[in-house]
């Protein structure tokens, strides 16, 4: 039996159509006494540890809950929301880092009936006052005081009336003043609960909850206009975590020498839980899966926590391993001895792993590699890495396989917000670097190639955009029939050439093993992806670029180009600008300046300036200039948005040199070709 056919026969506890509080029931009822949360001390004033409720953990160590702990936690919290007011028609905001908390919060507000909306912990208040606003949440659960005041800030400003502020950790509401009447710690919110707990009662909520109802609103940035709430239910969810569960699951026709998720999986959390990977990969289903959740104290300490925690897996954005990769390279360039047998190391591993056949020699090499540079690696961040998940951004091929050949493999995957997020991801047994993978099961894909020019159709394969149907795909955004009318395609409309690959959706096993209803999934309607994928021979799905010009970095941010662009539309010194960044850190651009408008600028300055273009791109005073535009137009975004650096280049972007269409859009892949030197320069360090 293949892998494929062996992962869609699977059936387990972990895979059923339930809502995400019934899911999180029957894997505690299960789990009871094993570890389902570690948390750091020394870090958060815990209102939770104030209670009484949870023990403090030693200020720079980790400290466990159990399954049933975590549960009576659940349980409490979920009946002091209902006491302060919460139920079906609340939206609950989540304004935290990712934290123990925020996951014991997210599964409350469920099991209380409510619907949880995320904000980011980095919002500006005006991203703060729309977050709230947009759903009309009258329940905010903020992380410390200074959220707290952040809400308090806006409050007034808001359409609608909050009921209830929630404070993580441990706030005075009386240093509030008039401001605290309804200010509550989650440790107060635990006791009113344990007071009113009544378990029929906690049962008939959770029963009250249909699995087709809304469980989150999360907020995606589009190319232009405001973030749309993108709606998901508790099927989006719950059948999300089941067709991912069925790809990493620890099978048993799986080789025992490949690595797979259970119940004895420890996995580090630490990108924000308001992002749908985390939310689905790293809590969801971790959980679902009876394994042990622990929180990074922050992104910045992971190496610390890494080791402290020893996880045998983690999700995370190609960033992260960006950075990790860096601080490896760092360390090993302390002498030029250790520099050279890590670069000789670095080699052999990628060629062992490029090669069919590696031979005795190549073998020799790689073992003699991992002794002296590989294992110490692995070492440093735990020791008892399985495999690493990447998502949220297009990952480098290279990187992936130098990780590879370090026998630390990361299984890149892709999806969407509105998708719950999974599509595709790469399998454990037989990853291949430089794909996103096949279809996970009960997902229907179709590729429409009209879109793409014949430079990038003529690959192997199917090239085109990937639309998707499947039991993770939202119904929509939340208030903007417009907006969802505009992502689908009707089933009778998808072009008559369209190539279509996956479960087709009468074939769909179902999260519990009983196909749906196939005329009804047969007639839903494909949704847009925007995005440019090349579909295989092999089936595996490979990203090319991105038909909506979104740009997401690699620390998985959106960014969306064209409203940064037209800041400078009216600029008497920029000509052009075309914003860059995806797939990479930073946002960065490339300016075209107004020749005629510099030299009158310098003349009037008493500037000597060379009348040869290439002269007044590479002079530090018209340098200078630009930039103060740049930062003029930068204090209009949020701080991931804000050009970082740039380079300004002689020539202008024209039909005539094939950067401009017709109509004047810019042909940004041909614009990236172009400049590439100058875009590696940005780059470079």
């Amino acid at each position: 039996m293949s892998w494929q056919a062996a992962e869609r026969a699977f059936a387990d506890d972990a895979i059923a159509r339930e809502t995400l509080p019934e899911m999180f029931e029957r894997t505690a009822e299960r789990h009871a006494d094993r570890v389902a949360q570690r948390y750091k001390g020394g870090i958060h004033d815990r209102s939770l540890v104030a209670a009484g409720v949870v023990p403090e953990a030693p200020a720079g160590e980790y400290a466990d809950l159990t399954y049933a702990e975590t549960r009576g936690i659940v349980r409490n919290l979920a009946a002091g929301l209902r006491d302060l007011g919460v139920d079906g028609d609340t939206r609950v905001a989540m304004y935290s880092q990712t934290r123990m908390e925020w996951a014991q919060t997210d599964f409350a507000v469920l099991a209380a009936g409510a619907v949880v909306t995320t904000v980011y912990a980095s919002s500006s208040p005006s991203q703060l006052r729309y977050l709230l606003e947009d759903p009309a949440a009258t329940v905010v659960v903020v992380e410390n005081r200074e959220m707290l005041d952040d809400v308090l800030a806006v409050r007034n400003d808001l359409d609608h009336d909050l009921d209830a502020i929630v404070t993580v950790d441990d706030v005075d509401p009386d240093d509030l003043g008039d401001g605290g009447d309804d200010v509550y710690t989650l440790g107060e919110v635990h006791e009113r609960g344990a007071d009113a707990f009544d378990e029929a009662t906690y049962e008939a909520w959770i029963d009250a909850v249909g699995v087709d109802d809304l469980a989150s609103l999360i907020y995606t940035s589009g190319t232009t206009g405001k973030p749309k709430g993108v709606q998901l239910t508790h099927a989006n969810f719950r059948d999300n975590v089941s067709q991912c569960y069925r790809r990493f699951a620890d099978r048993p026709d799986r080789d025992p020498d490949v690595p797979g998720i259970s119940a004895e999986t420890t996995t580090l959390s630490f990108l924000p839980l308001a992002h749908v990977f985390e939310r689905m990969a790293g809590h969801y289903m971790m959980f679902a899966a009876g394994a042990t959740v622990a929180y990074a104290e922050s992104p910045d300490t992971l190496r610390e926590d890494f080791g402290l925690v020893r996880p045998t897996t983690t999700t995370s954005v190609p960033r992260v391993y960006e950075k990790l990769y860096d601080a490896i390279r760092e360390q090993a360039s302390e002498s030029p001895v250790k520099e050279r047998i890590f670069e000789w190391a670095v080699s052999v591993g990628r060629s062992h792993h490029e090669a069919d056949n590696p031979g005795a020699l190549l073998d020799a090499k790689r073992a003699l590699a991992d002794r002296l540079v590989f294992s110490s690696v692995r070492e440093a961040i735990g020791g008892n890495v399985d495999f690493f998940i990447s998502g949220g951004g297009s990952l480098s091929a290279e990187l992936c396989a130098l990780y590879h050949a370090m026998d630390l493999p990361i299984l890149e995957g892709y999806g969407l917000t509105e998708t719950s997020p999974v599509i595709s991801v790469n399998p454990p047994e037989e990853p291949k670097v430089g794909t996103i993978g096949p279809p996970v099961v009960d997902t229907e894909i179709a590729i429409d190639g009209s879109v793409v020019g014949q430079e990038v159709a003529d690959l192997p394969g199917d090239v085109g955009e990937l639309l998707v149907r499947g039991p993770q795909v939202t119904d929509g955004y939340w208030n903007r029939p417009d907006a969802t009318a505009e992502a689908f395609v009707d089933a009778d409309d998808l072009p008559a050439d369209a190539v279509t690959a996956g479960t087709p959706a009468a074939e769909r096993v179902g999260a519990d093993g009983d196909g749906p209803d196939g005329a009804a999934a047969e007639e839903a309607p494909w949704f847009r992806t925007g995005d440019i994928v090349q579909l295989r021979p092999d089936g595996y799905v490979a990203f090319r670029e991105r038909a909506k010009q979104l740009l997401v970095l690699s620390t998985g941010k959106n960014v969306a180009p064209g409203p940064i662009e037209d800041r400078f539309a009216a600029n008497e010194f920029v000509e052009q600008c075309v914003v860059l960044g995806d797939g990479r850190k930073f946002v960065s651009a490339l300016i075209v300046p107004n020749f005629e408008k510099v030299a009158a600028w310098a003349d009037a300055e008493g500037i000597d300036l060379s009348e040869d273009p290439a002269d007044v791109c590479r002079d530090d005073r018209v340098r200078e200039r630009i930039q103060s535009e740049v930062d003029r137009v930068n204090e209009e975004f949020e701080s991931y948005e804000r050009i970082k650096r740039f380079r300004i280049v002689e020539e202008e972007f024209t039909e005539a040199n094939d950067l401009l269409t017709p109509t004047m859009k810019k042909k940004r892949r041909n614009i990236l070709d172009r400049f590439a030197d100058e875009v590696e320069m940005i780059y470079e360090n």
